[in-house]
């Protein structure tokens, strides 16, 4: 894949990628599309034949591999994981309200969520919804307004004069969305809104009874190259759709010959802790169900590698006091390798150095990245999946910029980088991590 085909395919899942739950569906599609086989948890798999498969969890969380032989024999698996979901606004489940002639939506700030990019932007509604059909039975669905149904107006300079120089967000007060005029008491039926949306794809959910959902802002702006020369690409849930996208495409084009693990978890940006997320078991009980013998599991993990892409801080030209002096990721320059002394990032030197062969024999330039001491260092899947399992683990990523704002940006080649560099580390022959001993 070509740097301009890889911009068109990457452009094309994250903008039909609106939640997490959409995200796991377009890589569904993708896997289907390359021979994967779905798997699921309630059934009994036993032995599985060598081939490619694939699972999910919650819609929203995926575990796809390719088998070369018998798992049981504890050969190595080469694993990557990035997570599908992003910052932002999810829609409360009573959310109606009405004040001074307007009908408002309430949300809740989901992540660590850059507040001030949301306001004045035109929003649409996507997730999942649960409802019942005339039957009584329950269903499941994905909606995707992909229309602009919401705006958060700011207000004007003139009535807060000090917004340029000291503004605050209050979450509870100032985040409420505008969706439609209401001059009488009677406030829209969202609910009404949900069925029509369900409709347009399910007939029979015209008068569907809807029962919950899980649903979500989003910028309707697409993702779009800027700069003199297009250097960059900008647009929303860059943060970590990207990795996702990258980790798929290795998997899919480093071939079936190859013991290969891509895991896609939910909710990295609210800690982890679900049946969906890195601290949950998902991973854990698939690895035991590939490997039912203890002791060649751990023989396995033992000899596996596992690379975690979450994106990385790139320099900012206009906050360059920000970073340590010595580890100025640029745009631009390559994947980034993240360590932090007190384990918020999972690389040691031996693991990013593994992940530096990869790159090297990628083509591919290579950056490192560390914290200011005197800044709180953020973390990943990385040190949880390492804890969790055992396995020695690289935290890497693309830099970017604006991370967890409506809009990030990023070099436009260093997707593609990554991408480069994970297909080496696939399409490497199924072996353990090889160090020489340490000599005393």
């Amino acid at each position: 894949m070509q740097a301009n085909d890889y911009l068109d395919d990457l452009f094309s899942y994250i903008d039909r990628s609106p939640t997490a739950y959409h995200a796991v569906a377009n890589s569904v599609a993708l896997l289907q599309d390359h021979g994967f086989r779905r798997l699921r948890e309630t059934d009994t798999w036993g032995i599985l034949a060598p081939g490619s498969y694939y699972l999910t969890r919650n819609d929203s969380c995926l575990i796809a591999f390719t088998l070369s032989r018998n798992p049981q024999t504890g050969t190595p698996l080469r694993m990557a994981g990035a997570h599908t979901d992003s910052p932002g606004l999810k829609i409360k489940p009573n959310p109606i309200q009405t004040r001074h002639g307007c009908a408002q939506i309430g949300v809740e700030v989901y992540g660590g969520a850059l507040l001030a990019p949301w306001f004045d932007r035109p929003l649409s509604i996507a997730g999942r919804v649960s409802w019942s059909d005339n039957d009584g039975a329950l269903r499941c669905s994905l909606i995707d307004c992909r229309r602009p149904v919401a705006v958060i107006p700011s207000l004007a300079i003139h009535l807060d004069r000090e917004a340029n120089d000291n503004k605050s967000i209050n979450k509870q007060t100032d985040l409420v969305p505008l969706v439609a005029l209401s001059a009488d008491a009677m406030p829209p039926d969202f609910h009404a809104l949900l069925r029509d949306e369900l409709a347009g794809r399910n007939p029979e959910a015209a008068q569907a009874t809807i029962l919950a959902f899980d649903l979500f802002l989003y910028d309707t702006q697409l993702l779009c190259r800027v700069g003199l020369q297009g250097e960059f690409v900008t647009g929303a849930r860059l943060d970590n759709l990207l990795s996702c996208h990258a980790l798929l495409q290795a998997l899919v084009q480093s071939g079936t010959d190859r013991n290969r693990l891509v895991i896609l978890n939910d909710h990295e940006e609210v800690g982890s802790m679900s049946t969906a997320g890195a601290q949950g078991p998902f991973l854990q009980s698939i690895l035991e169900r590939l490997y039912p013998d203890a002791d060649l599991r751990q023989q396995a993990i033992a000899g596996s590698l596992f690379v975690s892409a979450d994106n990385a801080h790139a320099v900012h030209p206009n906050f360059a006091a920000k970073h340590d002096p010595e580890h100025l990721p640029r745009l631009g320059g390559g994947p980034v390798i993240k360590t932090n002394a007190n384990q918020r990032y999972a690389s040691n030197g031996l693991t990013g150095a593994l992940f530096r062969r990869f790159c090297d024999k990628a083509g591919v330039p290579c950056q490192q990245f560390v914290m200011r001491n005197d800044l709180s260092c953020g973390s990943t899947i990385g040190p949880l999946t390492a804890a969790g399992i055992g396995v020695a683990t690289v935290d890497v990523g693309v830099p970017q910029l604006a991370m967890h704002s409506i809009r990030e940006t990023v070099g436009h080649l260093d997707g593609w980088y990554l991408l480069r560099a994970l297909a080496a580390f696939f399409s490497e022959e199924d072996q353990g991590i090889r160090c020489p001993e340490v000599n005393p």
